[in-house]
């Protein structure tokens, strides 16, 4: 079987090279980017502490968390996938903004007011407060190995692309950026990571620019583009089927794009950790509130470039031609083609590109140190000066695991399909597994197990159904009518799925489609029911939402099974504002409060681990 990941596409060597010029501005986007993090190494107070390295000693203003908020997430994948999607699907998947603000209303006011007020470093600290140590230990886990293979994935994306502009070897692309990004991450913490995001947000947002604003001189200004596109029928808002099968419809992009934001916004290490660098709750809710307008611009630039490439393209598709192997290819194509004569421009796209790259890895590395020490080694006892070295060791091995990873990717086959499929069936238990601890005073450390268990078994199954069963994707129609070389014409884009035939299968991240496409043969029987069928159909934007729901329907039938929290009722610091006031006004109990003692005080913990325990209210002082 041939792995498509292996063959970059082929461009014209008259345009597939850099200029001196390209190589200069991506340089200068690389060393900004390492003097970011040498500048916060040798400031402040250079990274001797925990709290500092991991939440920048909770002194970060909201402007800057919110651009960094964007960037952990709007990796490679979203800036070459979505463009594509745009081309092949057409604007449907524009209706996905409107999640956005459901999102940010959300998480600000039933997520982070929790979380903060607990002063945590690891959101899976939680879990243990709310549950037990087994629930915190789980959840951890399921997010080191998301995002290890996330991070490797977003490493490996861009450097196909830049491989396909320039001809750099790919192990060359992931050694140099890599490293650039274990250096500033390693030495400069999560000022470091928030303030390089900072500024790789804005390659980002000049890249995608200069994509549009040439395309439109091209064409005599952006209103003939759209026009064109309408004439391609690829302006299309009008999906309102319920079918869950359907791929993209408005309620699957609005409500099942919800949930699947929600799991990186409202309960991800990522995001939360950037939430607690700031310096009170209300900042922490006005960054959320600053990264949503920027999602939806960063939205709308992609899909605009796609708009471009197709009107470009619509014609003379270099899909069907045979000049490319894989739609995420189409956006380094174009810039290569019809920008290259503009000396920089693509040094300047390919630093866009690895700039979404370099953010979210850098965010991906400082989290997973985060995880790492505060909730897999929580008994071992470090002094502070020890626990920041630990932390920077931990950041660095991730780093260069990742990057070894990135690498390997192209020789992993079918392994690499799996894990990637399985990544987007992650965040929907871990969003289910506190949604249930905050919404859910019922809910018992049995239930949070059994009902965790369940759903990570249903999204298994799912996503081997799915792997084994692939849906056939039809694209809108393109065709070679206007290719100068070719006399052949194809009206439309089809990918087949019949059986036992080799297929073309898009594998799906979380709320965007991946930056990879294989080859897989897949062989199915008539005998296969038409219901399981069906269920291995429904759009990937649902995963999140059946993972959560499993969650919850069993892990409250299971704790009302076991009776609850009858012997120990649920502290109300632990539960979301508004279920914790109906709860006071329906039970004046005792009350309960929460003390995190210090760490040093305290046998096997170190520092930043925290310890809590139960007291009665009267008997503590607040020192939350």
């Amino acid at each position: 079987m041939n792995d498509t990941l292996e063959t970059p596409p082929t461009f014209p060597e008259s345009l597939g090279t850099f200029t001196i010029v390209d190589y200069i501005v991506f340089s200068i986007v690389l060393v900004v980017s390492a003097a970011i993090g040498l500048y916060h190494a040798c400031t402040g107070g250079h990274q001797r502490t925990t709290q500092e390295f991991f939440v920048g000693d909770r002194k970060m203003k909201f402007i800057p968390v919110g651009f960094s908020l964007l960037a952990s997430w709007m990796s490679a994948i979203a800036l070459l996938g979505t463009p594509a999607e745009c081309y092949t699907f057409g604007t449907m998947f524009w209706l996905i903004s409107g999640s956005y603000i459901l999102v940010t209303v959300i998480a600000a006011h039933f997520y982070i007011p929790v979380f903060y007020r607990l002063h945590l470093t690891s959101v899976y600290e939680y879990l243990q407060l709310r549950f037990c140590r087994a629930v915190r230990l789980i959840g951890a886990l399921a997010f080191i190995f998301h995002m290890i293979m996330y991070m490797s994935v977003v490493l490996y994306a861009p450097a196909l692309a830049i491989n396909a502009v320039t001809g750099l070897k790919i192990w060359i692309s992931l050694l140099t950026v890599g490293l650039v990004c274990v250096f500033y991450t390693t030495l400069g913490g999560i000022k470091a990571v928030i303030w390089t995001d900072v500024f790789q947000t804005m390659v980002m947002f000049t890249g995608l620019l200069a994509v549009i604003i040439q395309g439109s001189f091209a064409f005599g200004g952006f209103q003939n583009i759209w026009e064109k596109s309408v004439d391609g029928g690829r302006i299309s808002f009008n999906e309102l089927g319920i079918d869950p099968t359907i791929r993209h419809s408005v309620w699957s992009l609005v409500i099942g794009g919800t949930f699947t934001f929600l799991s990186n916004y409202g309960c991800n290490q990522l995001s939360v950790q950037r939430y607690l660098s700031c310096p009170s709750e209300k900042d922490a809710k006005r960054a959320l509130y600053v990264n949503c307008p920027l999602m939806f611009i960063i939205l709308s630039l992609t899909m605009m470039c796609g708009l471009v490439m197709f009107a470009m393209y619509g014609d003379c598709d270099p899909l069907l031609s045979g000049k490319i192997t894989k739609s995420d290819q189409l956006l380094p194509y174009y810039v290569v083609n019809e920008l290259g004569f503009i000396r920089g421009l693509p040094g300047l796209f390919t630093a866009a590109i690895f700039s979404g790259s370099l953010s979210t890895v850098s965010s991906g590395m400082n989290s997973l140190a985060a995880v790492t020490l505060e909730d897999v080694l929580p008994h071992r006892r470090f002094s502070e000066p020890r626990a920041a070295l630990v932390s920077k060791i931990l950041a660095c091995t991730y780093g260069l695991l990742c990057v070894g990873l990135a690498y390997l990717a192209r020789q992993m086959g079918p392994v690499l399909q799996v894990a990637l499929s399985l990544m987007g069936f992650i965040g929907g238990p871990l969003l289910g597994l506190f949604t249930l601890g905050l919404f859910f005073p019922c809910a018992n450390n049995k239930g949070a197990l059994v009902g965790v268990f369940v759903s990570f078994g249903v999204s298994t199954w799912i996503a081997i159904g799915k792997f084994l069963n692939p849906t056939p994707l039809t694209g809108l129609p393109t065709t070679l009518d206007n290719c100068p070389d070719l006399n052949t014409t194809m009206t439309t884009l089809v990918v087949d799925y019949s059986p036992v035939n080799v297929t073309t299968y898009e594998l799906y991240s979380p709320g965007y489609e991946s930056a990879f496409t294989t080859e897989l043969t897949t062989e199915t029987t008539p005998e296969t029911s038409s219901l399981l069928t069906t269920f291995y159909s429904v759009s990937y934007l649902w995963y999140s939402v059946i993972g959560m729901t499993v969650v919850l329907v069993v892990g409250v039938i299971v704790s009302l099974i076991t009776c609850g929290n009858r012997d120990e009722p649920v502290d109300s610091s632990l539960l979301t504002p508004c279920i914790a006031k109906l709860r006071s006004c329906s039970c004046r109990r005792g009350s309960h409060k929460m003390q995190r003692l210090d760490d040093l005080d305290m046998m096997d913990t170190g520092p930043g681990t925290g310890y809590w325990k139960m007291q009665p209210a009267d008997d503590l002082e607040t020192n939350l």
